[in-house]
């Protein structure tokens, strides 16, 4: 119970932050307290770890936003129509559109595709069809798929501003960047309307950063 009151409360937080960062147009990978936002490879790992342990709906929702990058409120919208097993993609409504009816394709592994048909029960893989489903996938609120997103964080030892959602977002942009793909794709993915917000996640240090700044420590 007391676990359940904590993390409702940082479910408070949390969506108190977000308003707070749209209203001053914030861009960034840290918070102000200088904190990382993102999670980086080795707590994405242990979080899709311990999601293979949580309840099957939990596991697809965890999934799903490790594995796109999407918006909580994307992926709460997805039926079943919206995913293309022959092109191993899902269609989400980028909903920060001032438009509604705005698509994008991201792809994914079979296996995710797979795992999904085999906890919600959809035949074959062959799902997207004019007679598919119109039935919501996940049929929770944002403040419960929020909760459940922040269990597995916790189980998985993931703590800090990056234990949410959006911090599975901003690793999508950041792995995505760092394992070489183009950053218009990367965009496209996250359905970001300018590449502009896209190429923060560039500022992220990678692999190869730590690589030079470690043969600059030799010259000490």
């Amino acid at each position: 119970m007391a676990n359940s009151v904590h993390i409702k409360k940082e479910v408070s937080i949390y969506f108190r932050g977000c308003r707070r960062e749209k209203d001053i147009g914030v861009h960034t990978l840290y918070d102000q307290r200088g904190h990382r936002k993102y999670l980086i490879g080795s707590e994405r790992a242990a979080f899709l770890k311990a999601a293979k342990a949580a309840d099957p709906t939990t596991e697809t929702f965890c999934l799903v936003l490790a594995y796109t990058g999407a918006r909580i409120s994307e992926v709460l919208a997805l039926t079943p129509d919206r995913i293309d097993p022959g092109s191993c993609v899902i269609m989400f409504e980028t909903l920060k559109r001032r438009r509604k009816g705005a698509f994008r394709a991201v792809p994914v592994p079979r296996k995710v595709l797979k795992r999904i048909a085999t906890v919600h029960g959809l035949a074959g893989l062959a799902y997207m069809t004019e007679g598919a489903s119109i039935e919501r996938l996940w049929p929770w609120c944002r403040t419960t798929a929020w909760q459940r997103v922040k269990a597995v964080m916790n189980e998985a030892g993931v703590t800090g501003t990056q234990a949410s959602p959006k911090g599975l977002r901003h690793a999508f942009g950041v792995l995505g960047l760092q394992s070489g793909v183009p950053l218009n794709l990367v965009s496209r993915w996250l359905g970001h309307a300018k590449l502009e917000t896209t190429a923060i996640y560039a500022e992220a240090i990678g692999e190869e950063e730590k690589a030079i700044a470690q043969r600059f420590w030799r010259t000490f």
